[in-house]
């Protein structure tokens, strides 16, 4: 059995992907960390529900939102209350007083709210990881907030790494799942030949190859 180094800490976080459309995310700070964060949760998640309180407002923070399709983001210019906290899901302190960043955590925590505090590890229950998206595939990366600048480098590895074709490879995929006759256990056994198959081929399709081939072939049988 390997083990880590003494010295070495083990990343224990449990990664979830959430539906922020269903729910509601409060980001205190509309500066350059709020733009940030932002950014970060549209780019991701376009249809987030976000409220943003904040007594100064980046103007990039109007240009995202005039030039986005549509979005469900409300800003209120004014200080900070706990009162702004009910009805909130998420929370992300992301103002560049971290006396008030630990009275918005400690607000949150009494009300059992799960927080993000920027560039705050320790008084966070969840990070901001790095995102790598290929149409219906994404791929979280986290560092365990040790380093958000190595996630980005290696988001950019992963991003030039991955194969074009996986973001009509996954479609195709499930149309195989829905057409696959027999119980639950002959689905997972022929899906998992099918994946085996194509996950090794993955790379000469990063070489030019086409790893969408056998789905294809597979569609076209009766």
């Amino acid at each position: 059995m390997n083990t880590l180094p003494s010295n070495m800490e083990r990343n224990e976080l449990y990664p979830v992907f959430l539906k922020l459309h269903t729910l509601q995310t409060l980001i205190v700070g509309a500066g350059e960390v709020g733009f940030e964060k932002l950014s970060f949760i549209l780019k991701s998640s376009p249809k987030a529900r976000v409220t943003m309180v904040a007594t100064w407002i980046n103007p990039e923070i109007e240009t995202l939102l005039n030039s986005a399709h549509e979005h469900f983001v409300q800003i209120h210019q004014r200080a900070f209350h706990p009162d702004d906290l009910q009805g909130h899901d998420l929370v992300i302190a992301a103002t560049n007083i971290p006396e008030l960043n630990r009275e918005v955590q400690q607000a949150a925590k009494q009300l059992g709210k799960l927080i993000n505090v920027a560039d705050t590890p320790d008084l966070c229950d969840f990070y901001l990881g790095s995102i790598v998206t290929r149409g219906p595939l994404k791929i979280g990366i986290s560092t365990n907030g040790q380093s958000p600048t190595f996630a980005k480098r290696f988001r950019q590895v992963l991003e030039a790494a991955l194969p074009e074709e996986v973001e009509d490879l996954l479609p195709k995929l499930n149309e195989i799942r829905d057409r696959l006759g027999g119980d639950f256990a002959h689905k997972v056994r022929m899906l998992n030949q099918i994946t085996s198959t194509l996950l090794t081929g993955m790379a000469s399709c990063a070489c030019g190859g086409n790893c969408t081939g056998d789905c294809i072939e597979f569609l076209k049988k009766p």
